[in-house]
């Protein structure tokens, strides 16, 4: 009898680890092991997955999730903090906990990873999140262990808890929806859908020294993005545009009040650098089909399940 396929998720409850457990654990032969630190989002996890492993853990720091390594399998290094006021949490959970995690990894002879890293390697921003995740990348490529590493744009889809999924359920519940300056920044959002489907093609068909930069396959303004988004939701609010300094004094009001914003002022530079990420044959080379962004959005917005489920920043 064959042995189940194992692959171990970090940062499984997280929007990639959610997305990816949602479409993993229907198919045959696999045994999932999901780890994150999340309280609120594991019991998210843990209600709709209740087949699969789950540890919760804070991988910063040894005690008791070391031993979901033991049996072996793939791993998807998923982990990563995307948003906080200080340096300090992106070290530890992109930098201390990698380190750990990569140890344990060699510690048992894992074969592969998967590692989920970020376009923002590539970025022109220098903020707390792209030096950090640069590191991260690093020391996977510095491990010794066969890895291949996706680099994804910003991301959207079911269980977006920052991003687009926040500034879609703020524009549901207000009637002015701010945007800073002209609004005229090219972004490229990435279905988390398909991006899924590209790490189930990595670990079906391993490639291991890969490095691929997976993003949006359609360029739009930020405005545009966020029209798209109104339509998606039937909202009604009114989009405005307001200068981008007294964006940037609003957001920081509002960081006195609460200590882990959707939204920071460091964000915002990196939202209007001007980024314009390659556009490769990411469908032809992990053979996937792209999927529309209206359509996309319709998926994300409109699914009635996986919509209404909000996760914990």
């Amino acid at each position: 009898m064959t042995e189940p396929q194992r692959i171990i998720v970090t940062g499984a409850a997280g929007l990639v680890g959610q997305n990816l457990i949602t479409r993993l654990k229907n198919r045959p032969g696999i045994e999932i092991v999901a780890i994150d630190k999340s309280g609120p989002n594991i019991a998210i996890l843990r209600r709709l997955n209740p087949e699969i492993e789950v540890v919760q853990a804070d991988l910063a720091h040894s005690g008791g999730w070391e031993h979901a390594f033991d049996k072996g399998g793939v791993l998807v290094l998923n982990h990563a903090q995307i948003g906080a006021l200080t340096e300090q949490p992106f070290i530890d959970n992109n930098v201390t906990a990698t380190k750990n995690v990569l140890a344990e990894a060699g510690r048992v002879g894992l074969p592969y990873i998967v590692h989920i890293s970020s376009s923002v390697v590539n970025s022109l921003a220098r903020d707390f999140y792209t030096e950090s995740k640069k590191a991260q990348e690093q020391l996977v490529l510095e491990s010794g262990i066969p890895a291949c590493v996706l680099r994804p744009t910003l991301m959207f889809g079911w269980f977006d808890r920052k991003h687009l999924g926040w500034l879609a359920r703020f524009m549901q519940r207000t009637p002015v929806f701010p945007i800073p300056g002209n609004g005229r920044y090219i972004r490229q959002p990435l279905y988390v859908g398909d991006f899924c489907n590209v790490i189930m093609s990595a670990i079906d068909k391993p490639r291991p020294h890969e490095t691929h930069d997976i993003s949006g396959r359609e360029k739009v303004f930020y405005v545009d993005l966020i029209r798209a988004v109104k339509n998606a939701v039937r909202s009604r609010t009114k989009i405005l545009s307001i200068p981008y300094k007294a964006f940037a004094g609003l957001l920081s009001l509002y960081a006195l009040v609460d200590r882990n914003p959707p939204f920071t002022t460091k964000q915002l530079e990196a939202l209007v650098t001007p980024d314009e990420f390659v556009i490769t044959d990411w469908p032809g080379v992990f053979g996937v089909t792209a999927t529309p962004l209206s359509a996309a959005l319709e998926e994300t917005f409109r699914d009635p399940v996986y919509s209404n489920v909000v996760l914990e920043f």
